[in-house]
C-alpha cells in the first residue's frame, strides 16, 4: 500500500510541478474521512542544503537521496533538461525500480528516467513541447505527446503542470480507491480523474516551410479553410504538377495536403470553442468541416475528447447554456 512518498529535486526545478506533487501527498487530510492517509512526505536531494529553484526562490532541503531508499512512489520534479543530473540520482530511481517501488515523473523529469535507463522499451510522455526532443535523444523509449500521463508497470510519466495532478490521482486510485482519490481531489477542487488517454491540448504554430510559395500557400489555405481545396487546385496554385505537388507538400509539412487541412481546422475549431458562443454546426461550417458529424469525427480523433467536452473544460459554466 502507499504510505511513503520522496520527491527528487535537483537545482533549477520547477516550483509548480513540485507543488502538484505536495498538494496530493504532501498536506494530510486524514481528517477529510473516506480512508484518506497521512502520506509521509519527503523532499530529497543530492546535497541537502538550499536548492535553488527554476523561478529564483531556493527551498531548503535537509534529506539526501538516502531518504528515499524505502519509499513506496519515489517522484522525479521537472528540471532543465540539458543540465547535468549526478549519477546519484539515476542510481536512486533504478534502485526504486529494482525493489519495485512506484516511479513517477512529472514533465521535463522524464529526462531523468529515461537517463537512468527506466525508459527503454516502455511507453511514455512529457510535455508536448519536449516530446520530440526526448524521442530523439533516447530513441528506445516509446515516447506518446497524445495523452496526459502514462502508466507502463510500475512506471508513470505525466505531462506538464496540471497533468502532473491527474496522475498522482491515478495512482491515488490505483492503490488506495477511487473513494480515496475523489476525497483528495474534492478538498484541491479538481476534477476527480481525467483519463491518462486524453489529449494534450497542443496550440501548434504553422510551420515553416523551406520554400517562400509553400509558405505564402499554407497561410491562404489558412485564410480560407471554409473552402473545399482540391490537390489539382492547389497544385496549379504552385504550377506544379498534383504529382509533384503532393510530394513537395508532404516534405515541407509531413503531412499530405488533407491531412494538413484536418489538422488546421481542428485548431480552428479549438479558438471557436474557447472565445466564442457559436454552436456546434455553427462552429463545424466555420471551421471547415461543412457538418457537425465530420467535427465531431476528426476532433475526437486528434485530441480525444468531443468539441462540447472541450468547451465545458475551458468555458466551464458558460459553455452549458451554448
Amino acid at each position: 500500500m502507499l504510505k511513503s512518498v520522496a520527491v527528487i529535486v535537483v537545482p533549477n526545478f520547477s516550483v509548480f510541478e513540485f507543488g502538484t506533487a505536495f498538494e496530493v501527498f504532501g498536506i494530510d487530510r486524514s481528517d477529510r474521512g473516506a480512508g484518506v492517509p497521512a502520506f509521509d512526505f519527503r523532499v530529497v536531494t543530492p546535497e541537502p542544503g538550499d536548492v535553488r529553484m527554476k523561478s529564483g526562490l531556493s527551498l531548503h532541503v535537509n534529506l539526501g537521496l538516502e531518504a528515499a531508499a524505502d519509499a513506496d512512489l519515489v517522484i522525479m520534479a521537472p528540471f532543465g533538461r540539458d543540465q547535468d543530473v549526478p549519477e546519484s540520482v539515476m542510481d536512486a530511481l533504478r534502485a526504486a525500480h529494482a525493489r519495485g517501488a512506484w516511479v513517477m515523473s512529472i514533465c521535463s523529469g522524464a529526462y531523468a528516467l529515461a537517463r537512468a535507463g527506466l525508459l527503454d522499451g516502455r511507453r511514455c510522455t512529457t510535455h508536448w513541447h519536449y516530446s520530440q526532443d526526448l524521442a530523439s535523444r533516447y530513441p528506445s523509449a516509446i515516447v506518446d505527446e497524445n495523452v496526459l500521463y502514462v502508466q507502463d508497470g510500475t512506471i508513470i510519466t505525466s505531462a506538464g503542470t496540471a497533468a502532473g495532478i491527474d496522475a498522482c490521482l491515478h495512482l491515488v486510485r490505483e492503490e488506495l480507491g477511487a473513494n480515496v482519490a475523489a476525497a483528495i481531489a474534492r478538498d484541491m477542487v479538481v476534477p476527480p480523474h481525467r483519463d491518462g488517454g486524453q489529449a494534450q491540448f497542443i496550440d501548434r504554430p504553422m510551420p515553416r516551410c523551406g520554400s517562400a510559395p509553400m509558405e505564402e500557400l499554407l497561410r491562404w489555405m489558412v485564410e480560407h479553410l471554409d473552402e473545399e481545396h482540391s490537390v489539382n487546385e492547389l497544385a496549379a496554385r504552385l504550377h506544379m504538377s498534383p504529382r509533384t505537388f503532393a510530394r513537395r507538400f508532404r516534405a515541407e509539412t509531413g503531412a499530405t495536403p488533407a491531412a494538413w487541412l484536418n489538422s488546421q481546422r481542428v485548431l480552428r475549431a479549438q479558438e471557436l470553442l474557447e472565445t466564442t458562443e457559436l454552436n456546434i454546426d455553427e462552429i463545424a461550417r466555420v471551421a471547415g468541416f461543412g457538418h457537425s458529424v465530420l467535427l465531431r469525427h476528426h476532433f475526437t480523433k486528434v485530441l480525444d475528447t468531443s468539441p462540447q467536452s472541450y468547451r465545458r473544460a475551458f468555458r466551464g459554466q458558460l459553455a452549458e447554456a451554448i
